[in-house]
């Protein structure tokens, strides 16, 4: 069998100037993720749930006692350094956007930061409605504006953007709706097809591949926070590898699959066995409203039912896991608006087949947990680019419901291994070991006590 060497590990550029964040989409994600990353940099809130700014990377052995913060591990962009721009289908700036979103509290965490969330003003949104039929917005290019004319749109606003903020480097991130779903076809297989399909008005290519396209097109990473298609096609994910453009996705893992990729692997782990899961959820913001859509549901639904599958392997544990019957829903509940409620029932069996049952009614807030995530991608999408780590970042699994990786190959949906992954890739950019955690060499040299 032939071994497996690990690459050298990269030379990583250092994180100098200013780096220009671009979100698709001034929502209640968006506008949360400024907000936080804009109190934080005055030291009024801290960026509690991302793993840049507050978690510990081990580094050597335990007994070595080396944990640093994983910012002051790695080179990366400082939260000084970030500069906003959006596009959006509402004229909204971020100062209307975030208060109506509902989400923050506007005497503790929006009024304190008004000018600079004022002078956060949307570019008009490359939109056409049959992709999120229930939301109604009139800043966009126009209706009837051709593909073509979009991209090149999206292409020109990534390049004033860069000129008029003064940016060293720009990431793009996903924070839109979630659009129909759709199936890899011919249009999306190479470049020539790519291009004709845009010319063609094809319906199979829809906005979200276009800001990819364009992201790539300028040498900007793409990390996609949505279910959508977007850059997971060959000629895309090909495109990004070509160019050494850092590309990620789908979907921010924040709340109901968060809570599968943490308890399917308990079950796994322990050989109890799976009856049936049932999911619903409850949900109230603009993203409910677009999801209450079944073509857009439909791309949610999948990104959301390949995660137990794939943890389980029912293939390889058929008495345990091949008789499963999983069930995923979202209903739109205005009332509730962006405090989502996730429940779910589990029946499990255990020896001898006797049932037993697990109930999670997950109370969380949606973009509470979406936007640390989203400044994580931001900066380990930078880092990538600088350690010119182009193409799937696989490593960046951690934060996604339906992680991209190289085709071949099954996605690792186990919260823990994918943290183990991403810890890894850090250790290995930065010239250190990978930790196994296999621990014989505490109890392989006799300690000089005995």
């Amino acid at each position: 069998m032939r071994g497996m060497s690990t690459p050298p590990s990269p030379t990583v550029q250092p994180a100098t100037g200013r780096l220009g964040v671009l979100t698709v989409g001034l929502g209640a994600v968006a506008t949360t993720l400024i907000a936080g990353v804009e109190l934080a940099k005055r030291g009024q809130a801290l960026p509690i749930g991302s793993l840049t700014q507050m978690g510990t990377i081990r580094l050597g052995k335990r007994t070595e006692d080396r944990s640093p913060l994983v910012k002051d591990f790695v080179p990366l962009a400082d939260l000084n350094d970030i500069v906003w721009g959006a596009w959006d289908v509402f004229p909204d700036d971020a100062y209307v956007a975030a208060s109506r979103a509902g989400v923050l509290d506007g005497g503790r965490h929006i009024e304190g930061i008004a000018d600079t969330l004022r002078d956060i003003r949307p570019m008009k949104a490359a939109f056409e409605r049959k992709y999120a039929r229930n939301l109604d917005g009139q800043h966009t290019m126009g209706v009837g504006t051709p593909k073509r004319m979009m991209l090149n749109a999206i292409r020109e606003d990534i390049n004033r953007f860069r000129d008029e903020k003064e940016c060293d480097r720009l990431v793009m991130i996903w924070c839109a709706s979630t659009e129909i779903f759709i199936e890899p076809g011919p249009a999306h297989q190479d470049i020539a097809s790519f291009e004709a399909a845009i010319d063609a008005e094809d319906d199979q290519i829809s906005p979200a591949m276009l800001y990819a396209y364009a992201a790539i097109l300028e040498g900007v990473p793409f990390a996609n926070g949505a279910p959508n298609l977007a850059v997971d096609t060959p000629v895309l994910r090909k495109l990004a590898t070509e160019r050494n453009v850092p590309i990620s996705g789908k979907d921010f893992k924040t709340g109901q699959t968060l809570m599968k990729t943490v308890l399917a692997p308990m079950l796994k782990a322990r050989q109890l066995g799976l009856s049936g899961w049932y999911s619903t959820n409850i949900l109230g913001n603009r993203d409910g409203e677009v999801l209450d859509a079944p073509e857009n549901f439909k791309t949610k639904e999948e990104s959301k039912l390949g995660v137990l599958e794939d943890i389980l392997e029912p293939a390889k544990n058929p008495d345990l896991y091949g008789n499963v019957f999983h069930k995923v829903s979202i209903n739109y509940y205005p009332p509730r608006g962006d405090n989502k409620e996730g429940w779910d029932n589990i029946d499990i069996f255990g020896w001898l087949n006797y049932p037993m049952q697990i109930k999670v009614n997950f109370l969380c807030r949606d973009s509470i947990l979406a936007a640390p995530l989203a400044l994580d991608l931001v900066l380990f999408s930078d880092l990538a680019q600088r350690a010119g780590l182009g193409g799937i970042q696989e490593w960046l699994s951690f934060y996604y419901k339906s992680p991209q990786c190289a085709p071949g190959l099954y996605p690792e949906h186990d919260l823990f291994i994918q943290l183990t992954k991403l810890k890894n890739t850090l250790r290995w950019m930065m010239g250190e070991e990978a930790i196994t955690h296999l621990g014989r060499e505490y109890y392989d040299e006799i300690p000089a006590e005995l």
